[in-house]
């Protein structure tokens, strides 16, 4: 018995409208994938802001302030890896659920106890809760996306999620400080996980096909025989340790000069209004951007405001040179996102964005830290100044990515998943 090839399979035809119903509910639901991210990466913010006012209001010095808020990076280092093969594995709704119960366990923790002790494992569990749920939440936005144009928008909308929380969560934050109490802002972050679970629920549940043993034993670590993702990283990290130092420098800055909590969140909350402007603006012009082109203007432009943001004049001045920077960094992560899911295979995004979560809080483990000890011993300003020399060394790379994508082109969606 012969098979006509133009003969339709009932089979096949029904898994094709199955798929395509699965995809188009996906989309559907991708609002409240957003709002997941926006309500879980508003719990950290806002526990950023209170800690590290906090221990300056209670006497403690720049060090302790860089010490906290590397604590948001350590968990993430231990959990990265993890939380990319968990992705992979179980998609969306298990990850996400992990990092609900931590984040509410850790604020939970500052709201009942304030102390330097307990501050400080509020951060690490917070911190360690975004990574295992931002990873989930980005494989899942990669799956909505069929070809490198959507793929820059939809990692717009996913980096305008951090975006909205830092330009909202530190205003709020640093209100409820002024004119309540520290703990008012801690009973904030302690309800922003629960709301995050809500949102989380209204997505539908879209399991991953089963892994081979095989596919399952590969290790995260052979991705970086891959050239072109080893330089990505690189460019992200070094963007990432930018982004800590302005969030380091800033309420030091501004305590410095007797602003108060409200004028440090506002000034903060600028540079998150900036990028998700500029975010913004990458979902409309999607189609006419080149990431790696967009990617080196937005360091050039990093160079120049961390170089003098110093000696921006008062409230006003710091809040335009933190738009400014805003426009800069937050063009990035789209631009990241979207190159790295070309570079990698479809069915290992997760293990690549774990190891770019790796990557960044690896950095931000230790320069707020550095930063804090750099800033104790010479002035404030002066890990802005190291950001901006190793921005420019930065370029490097940028120009080995560029030579390299110039003999390989970044794939499409569709070729990375058949490939």
């Amino acid at each position: 018995m012969t098979h006509d090839p133009n003969s339709s399979d009932p089979s096949t035809d029904s898994d094709t409208l199955a798929h395509q119903a699965s995809a188009a509910a996906l989309r559907r639901a991708f609002p409240w994938l957003i709002a997941t991210l926006i309500t879980l990466h508003a719990c950290m913010a806002s526990t950023r802001v209170a800690a590290s006012l906090w221990v300056l209001d209670q006497g403690y010095g720049e060090w302790t302030v860089g010490l906290l808020l590397s604590l948001f990076a350590v968990a993430p280092m231990a959990l990265a890896l993890w939380a990319g093969r968990q992705a992979d594995r179980y998609g969306l709704h298990r990850p996400v659920g992990i990092g609900v119960s931590m984040a509410l366990f850790g604020a939970c923790v500052a709201l009942a106890w304030q102390g330097v002790w307990t501050i400080a494992f509020s951060c690490l569990l917070i911190g360690g809760a975004l990574s295992v749920a931002a990873v989930a939440i980005q494989r899942e936005a990669g799956l909505m996306a069929d070809d490198p144009s959507q793929l820059k928008r939809v990692f717009s909308w996913v980096a305008l999620g951090p975006a909205l929380s830092n330009a909202l969560a530190p205003v709020v934050a640093g209100l409820l400080i002024d004119h309540v109490s520290f703990r008012a802002a801690f009973a904030l972050a302690a309800l922003l996980p629960l709301l995050c679970w809500l949102m989380a629920r209204r997505v539908p549940r879209h399991p991953p096909k089963a892994q081979s043993a095989a596919q399952r034993a590969r290790p995260a670590w052979d991705l970086l025989r891959q050239p072109a993702l080893r330089q990505l990283l690189l460019l992200n990290v070094v963007l990432a340790a930018c982004w800590d130092a302005h969030s380091f420098v800033v309420p030091v800055v501004g305590h410095a000069r007797g602003l108060s909590a409200s004028s440090i969140g506002v000034v903060l909350g600028s540079f998150a209004v900036a990028a998700t402007v500029v975010r913004l603006a990458i979902v409309r012009f999607s189609q006419h951007l080149d990431e790696l082109k967009a990617l080196r203007s937005a360091m050039l432009l990093a160079t120049v405001v961390l170089a003098g943001y110093y000696w921006l004049p008062g409230t006003a001045g710091l809040m335009v040179g933190s738009a400014l920077l805003g426009l800069a960094l937050g063009s990035v992560q789209p631009m990241v996102l979207s190159m790295l899911h070309q570079v990698t295979p479809h069915e290992r995004h997760g293990q690549a964005l774990g190891l770019r979560m790796l990557a960044t809080n690896g950095a931000t483990v230790a320069m707020p830290v550095g930063f804090g000890l750099l800033a104790a011993a010479s002035v404030a300003a002066a890990p802005m100044w190291l950001m901006a020399s190793v921005l420019l060394l930065a370029q490097l790379p940028a120009r080995a990515l560029s030579r390299q994508l110039a003999h390989e082109p970044l794939a499409s969606t569709e070729e990375r998943a058949r490939g």
